[in-house]
């Protein structure tokens, strides 16, 4: 026990099998129960969120005959964030024949998670990595070619091989749109009901099941309640705690954290990935950043001048006078290290003043080798999108002046703790994509988001809900049962606390400096002076909020104040929480970096002998502390070692 959170019981993955880890998910597959198609007919089942991971998902248990209940807060599900992927989707297909393999792809993604994930669901994530590019392929999904008519590859971080499949700038919205057109037949069949602009704001819990949740339309503010025989949360990551993040703006943790607050262990908040490649902020009137693909890494060289004096244009600074530090520092992996190394690298760079740009906060992507090699015809077919947002954001030509870029907040490894079945500690409430903690460790191979989030709704999900579904159709649970009821009043009481204040201050205003708090003191670099005091100062703002917010209107109408409010409270509770977890974790590991904690050259230094674990974190209680739960880490295939991309 210390003074910020209690120590619990260990938990642990009882759903994983043992044995040789090449046959596990096979196995798993084969020991989980099946339901009958007659009796799939007979049961419902919610998803919440309609990105890679909640649209796929959908489709596909409504294929095999399942009623699917599904809701987004977007206008359409194919507005979901995962749109917004640029880069590629990682598959271990080994088309380039250059020493790809299902056992490379797991050895890269444990390593480069800095050896903070289970072995047994990555193992299972870079098998059935091959049957996802099969999968959008059937469904048209338009991949790049190379010049036999052969899918093409691509390298990414953390790798040496090249096996991220793209299309040009846009995968995310492709694969979206694959799953998506999936969705909509079945939607059509009537075996999908889509409810979109509907926010999920609570979750039913009735004799310790997910039985339901209670949504709020948000055009005309009616609050229901919907009842399932198990309920999956796709909603993604909460990297918008920051304020500045690449997610979008709507992107929030409401449907996790309530969750949470039911019952749900919450795993590795602390884990946040800063992306390298981003648009540098340009002043305080932004309100996201914007992502610049790490694919743009395969061509782009990294540099930033020698001296700290030298301010010339970077057409006039010569070779001699460049540093391109991560060629310099990481030979063996050069520009194509993994995020949390290239992130840090770009942070001290810029921190000995030899950053480029407005307040020296940049670095330069410079392609003019890639033009001389390959010709501008070719670097724009294969980035040309990327390069005309750049343009159009900056103002700058990216064929004739290098990009600038510098880290931001973009993807969280945190989430809902799951076990081997995607299955949180509620029984009946499954949790898929970036939303659970399950595959990533403390650092995402680029690549692998959408590889994870497809993974799980089309591949694993579908045959471990069965386990839990064929002991349904459940007994049926009305309108009037006393948690429906308690749930449904709960979410109105919170709204109108939320209306009566109304104070002097924007919801904006206390979420922007949420953000600022956040990324200065459990950004890039944490230490414990620094995380205890943002703890204290997000205590502070959170009981300021509560006190002075304004959101104006009503609750029966289209009100988007009322929307905000209702995340940023809750990202006060899960910003507390993270800064707790990256506290009580006094190591570097992938994205966490305790300044504490580091080898003599700067690299992030692990603990394995006190920290080799997950932290799942039980809600606050009534002493107002969070409960740590312990779950070991064991590796049999690959031992955690220091991790080198030199």
């Amino acid at each position: 026990m210390t003074e910020f959170w209690n120590e619990g019981d260990p938990i642990a993955d009882t759903a994983a099998p043992d044995g040789p880890i090449e046959t596990r998910w096979e196995r798993r597959q084969f020991g989980a129960k099946l339901v009958n198609p007659a009796n799939r007919r007979k049961l419902t089942v919610i998803v919440v969120g309609t990105g890679l991971a909640g649209g796929s998902a959908a489709a596909t248990l409504a294929e095999a005959g399942y009623h699917v209940k599904s809701y987004c807060y977007q206008d359409s599900p194919r507005r979901a964030h995962s749109i917004a992927a640029q880069g590629g989707i990682n598959a271990a297909k080994n088309y380039r024949n250059d020493g790809d393999s299902i056992y490379r792809l797991f050895y890269d993604t444990v390593k480069g998670g800095d050896f903070r994930a289970r072995e047994s669901n990555v193992y299972r994530l870079a098998s059935v990595s091959v049957n996802i590019i099969d999968q959008c392929v059937a469904q048209g999904v338009p991949f790049a070619r190379e010049y036999g008519g052969l899918l093409d590859n691509r390298s990414f971080g953390g790798t040496q091989v090249s096996r991220t499949f793209y299309a040009r700038g846009q995968t995310g919205q492709q694969l979206l749109l694959g799953a998506y057109q999936a969705m909509e037949r079945q939607i059509g069949l009537g075996n999908i009901e889509m409810n979109a602009r509907h926010e999920m704001l609570e979750l039913i819990v009735v004799d310790g099941k997910a039985r339901g949740i209670v949504v709020r339309d948000l055009v005309s503010g009616e609050i229901t309640t919907e009842m399932a025989d198990a309920v999956v949360l796709a909603s993604g990551g909460y990297g918008n705690v920051f304020f500045l993040s690449t997610n979008a703006k709507g992107c929030n943790v409401t449907a996790s954290w309530r969750a949470h607050r039911q019952g749900a262990l919450f795993a590795n908040p602390c884990y946040t990935q800063i992306h390298p490649t981003c648009i540098p902020e340009s002043g305080t009137h932004q309100s996201k950043l914007t992502l610049m693909s790490e694919s743009l890494r395969n061509d782009g060289r990294v540099w930033v001048p020698l001296s700290q004096e030298d301010k010339r244009n970077p057409s006039d600074i010569p070779e001699e006078d460049r540093d391109y530090y991560l060629e310099r520092i990481y030979p063996a992996f050069g520009n194509l290290v993994p995020r949390d190394i290239a992130s840090r690298a770009a942070k001290n760079v810029c921190d000995e003043g030899r950053g480029v740009g407005p307040g020296g906060l940049g670095v330069y992507l410079d392609f003019a080798d890639a033009i001389k090699r390959l010709g501008r015809k070719a670097v724009a077919e294969k980035y040309g999108n990327l390069f005309e947002m750049y343009e159009r954001i900056t103002g700058e030509d990216p064929y004739k002046t290098p990009m600038r870029i510098y880290p931001a907040v973009h993807y969280t490894m945190g989430g809902l703790w799951v076990d081997y079945d995607l299955q949180s500690t509620i029984p009946g409430l499954f949790v898929v994509g970036e939303a659970n903690f399950s595959d990533h460790g403390a650092n995402r191979l680029g690549a692998s988001a959408l590889m994870q989030g497809l993974g799980d709704g089309y591949f694993v999900l579908p045959n471990t809900i069965s386990n839990y579904l064929a002991a349904g159709p459940f007994e049926k649970v009305d309108q009037d049962h006393a948690a429906v009821r308690q749930a449904r009043e709960a979410v109105q009481e919170r709204l109108q606390k939320l209306l009566s204040i109304d104070g002097d201050r924007t919801v904006d205003s206390f979420h922007r400096e949420l953000g600022h708090i956040m990324w200065e003191y459990c950004g890039m670099e944490r230490t414990e002076e620094g995380l205890l005091k943002a703890i204290g100062l997000i205590r502070g703002l959170k009981e300021e909020f509560w006190q002075r917010v304004k959101v104006p209107g009503t609750g029966e109408q289209l009100n988007q104040n009322l929307e905000k409010a209702g995340r940023v409270a809750d990202f006060f509770e899960l910003a507390e929480l993270m800064c707790i977890d990256a506290l009580h974790r006094r190591e570097s590991c992938g994205g966490h970096f305790r300044a504490e904690s580091q080898t003599p050259d700067g690299e992030a230094l692990r603990n394995d002998e006190e920290f080799s674990y997950v932290a799942a974190w039980e809600y606050y209680g009534a002493d107002g502390k969070p409960t740590l739960h312990k779950e070991d880490l064991d590796f049999e295939y690959v031992h955690p070692s220091t991790r080198s991309y030199k």
